[in-house]
């Protein structure tokens, strides 16, 4: 049996939920319809479905949801990683803390020859060239890890349309789908009634 590890995007991100139907709500109610008549399991981590549940309000969906998707941490303590994939991330981490360093230097001295006004344009610039150097394609927050780990603890696939996510699954061996393939793959998993 198949067993799949979801994350927020599933359901947040217009250009995967779409495929299910165009409102978000819908294609969540479609998703659960076909989830639980296929012949996988569905996991969510705790602490993405608390993300989804500030992001979205399920209402009458969320006993649904919980039945058919299993809410469930990773055993982080008993967990065991690949310790090159610690190092591999840490000097992640590093390249991106000095990108965003030289960054914020490059800004700085172009803000000494600005007036106040442009200053402030200069500084929303600044502040999306940061954050695209230090989150763009790496994993950058504990929801994130939960489903590397979640997926990694059960041999799951991940479905997520995060690129950071995907690009860390791929190198400790997780199984990835794209998400936007999630509807095929789903009724091609549908149990013959």
């Amino acid at each position: 049996m198949d067993i799949f590890v979801l994350d927020t995007s599933v359901f947040t991100n217009p250009d995967v939920y779409s495929q299910f139907e165009k409102d978000q709500i819908g294609a969540i109610e479609n998703f659960l319809s076909l989830a639980s008549h296929s012949r996988a399991q569905f996991y969510i981590p705790t602490s993405v479905y608390e993300e989804l549940s500030k992001m979205v309000e399920l209402g009458i969906l969320k006993p649904k949801f919980e039945l058919t998707v299993r809410v469930r941490s990773p055993r982080r303590f008993n967990l065991m990683v690949p310790a090159e994939f610690l190092y591999e991330f840490i000097e992640e981490v590093r390249y991106r803390i000095n990108k965003g360093l030289r960054i914020a230097e490059e800004y700085t001295k172009e803000a000494g020859k600005l007036s106040q006004e442009d200053v402030g344009k200069l500084v929303n610039r600044l502040r999306e060239k940061y954050r695209e150097a230090l989150r763009t394609g790496i994993i950058d927050s504990k929801e994130d890890l939960d489903v590397l780990l979640l997926s990694y603890e059960l041999d799951g696939i991940l479905v997520s349309g995060d690129e950071g996510l995907r690009s860390w699954a791929d190198k400790v061996g997780i199984k990835l789908i794209d998400p936007k393939n999630l509807r095929f793959i789903l009724e091609s998993l549908t149990l013959r009634v």
